[in-house]
């Protein structure tokens, strides 16, 4: 019986800890966008002779630029923790979750930092996307 309580306890937290997992790769992923937007401007006066030389040029100008590649490399983290969780988390939730809150952290960032989120039609969507979460992990 005193098992039981524990082996209860332990996977509570650790089905909490896959969650707060995966909301931080959400947050990871949704956060960087608006991020990886502004540090890339300029990118496109960027010009070279020749494809090759033209890719070489863009890669570089992206990676010796830190404003591009702190929220990239944040962003990967993202990733690899992603990665790491789907090993425990049930795949059919992760997804989902993941996948739809970075979209509102998105919009949400964004918007903190002046770009034209959507007006009323992007809040709804915000709230759909919420309502169809909390139905995904009521349903599990």
């Amino acid at each position: 019986m005193i098992f039981k309580k524990h082996l209860d306890k332990a996977l509570r937290h650790c089905a909490a800890g896959e969650a707060a997992a995966l909301v931080l790769v959400a947050v990871l992923w949704g956060s960087t966008g608006p991020f990886l937007r502004m540090g890339a401007a300029g990118l496109e006066e960027v010009r070279r002779q020749g494809r090759l030389q033209q890719l070489l040029a863009e890669i570089r100008f992206l990676g010796l630029n830190y404003k591009y590649m702190v929220p990239f490399l944040l962003n990967q983290g993202g990733s690899l923790l992603f990665y790491l969780t789907l090993a425990s988390a049930d795949l059919s939730l992760a997804v989902p979750l993941c996948n739809s809150l970075a979209l509102i952290v998105t919009l949400v960032t964004g918007r903190i930092l002046g770009e034209d989120i959507g007006g009323k039609r992007a809040a709804a969507g915000m709230l759909l996307t919420v309502l169809g979460v909390t139905l995904c992990v009521a349903g599990s």
